[in-house]
């Protein structure tokens, strides 16, 4: 009985030094996208972009922009480029984020933001033409 039991020890031993299930490790993900828009005190634009993630994954998206303020404008972003940090998979790319921006521009612009999701983080960077004047809050959405 003491060697069954000597025995049950040992293999519940061995089976608890085994390696748990294996958590992937965070993935660089980064969106080509174009977006256009205006503002008249509220805000709104929309557009379409595609992630693609250092582990082969990749989406189509569609991006909408709304938010308000004291802001007018016109705007449209082509070829812009957001990196995002904090991400395990590709999906974790879809939702809100959080956006307050500044902005001001005539004719060919260029710009910079950074939003947040949670631990996911969005930098965004693109060229464009139009134009705007303004400060507004409110948020990005990224959409299958």
């Amino acid at each position: 009985m003491w060697k069954q039991l000597g025995a049950l020890t040992l293999l519940a031993g061995g089976l608890a030094l085994l390696p748990g299930p294996a958590r992937a490790g965070e993935i660089s993900c980064k969106m080509t996208f174009s977006l256009s828009g205006w503002s008249v005190f509220y805000k709104t634009a929309k557009g379409s972009g595609t992630v693609h993630c250092s582990n082969g994954q990749t989406m189509h998206v569609k991006l909408r922009a709304k938010g308000g303020g004291l802001t007018f404008g016109k705007t449209r972003i082509d070829n812009g480029i957001g990196k995002f940090t904090g991400v395990y998979d590709i999906h974790e790319v879809l939702g809100h984020y959080a956006n307050a921006e500044a902005h001001a521009g005539a004719v060919k612009s260029a710009g910079a933001q950074a939003l947040t999701k949670g631990n996911v983080g969005l930098a965004l960077s693109g060229k464009g033409e139009g134009w705007n004047l303004g400060v507004a809050f409110g948020a990005f959405i990224i959409e299958k």
